[in-house]
């Protein structure tokens, strides 16, 4: 299974620079789960640079996939998660959900860099000049 963090789904509705890298996850919607909590990121992100109607439509794509609501469980495991790795709430949210169902986290999100379970994808902006 695949949960793509917001900054993935974010890449590929607006075809930005790592679009590709996140593609094949999300067009492979048998094995994608989606948190709530990166539906609300995203449709926020897409509405306030685009309209209500191009955000909608993103719900609609998202909805290809399993939706996993957050429950108690994925919660309290998030708030755990939250202290043990300082990540923010949104994140440790999204992160529970993508663990509770046994899931790669996709993202290009840095708070998510060094955590199990997590395919890191680096911005080109993000690129380390020393490793070109």
């Amino acid at each position: 299974m695949n949960l793509v963090d917001t900054s993935g789904w974010i890449e590929y509705f607006f075809d930005d620079s790592n679009a590709k890298h996140f593609a094949n996850v999300i067009e492979d919607t048998e094995n994608l789960v989606i948190s709530v909590i990166n539906q609300y990121e995203v449709f926020k992100k897409v509405l306030l640079v685009a309209d209500e109607e191009k955000a909608l439509r993103a719900i609609a794509q998202m909805k290809q996939g399993q939706v996993i609501q957050l429950t108690e469980e994925i919660a309290l495991l998030a708030a755990k998660l939250s202290i043990e790795h300082k990540i923010p709430m949104a994140d440790s949210m999204i992160y529970a959900t993508g663990l509770s169902m046994e899931a790669t986290v996709w993202t290009q999100d840095a708070d998510f860099k060094d955590l199990p379970q997590v395919k890191y994808i680096m911005k080109p902006e993000q690129t380390n000049p020393a490793e070109l």
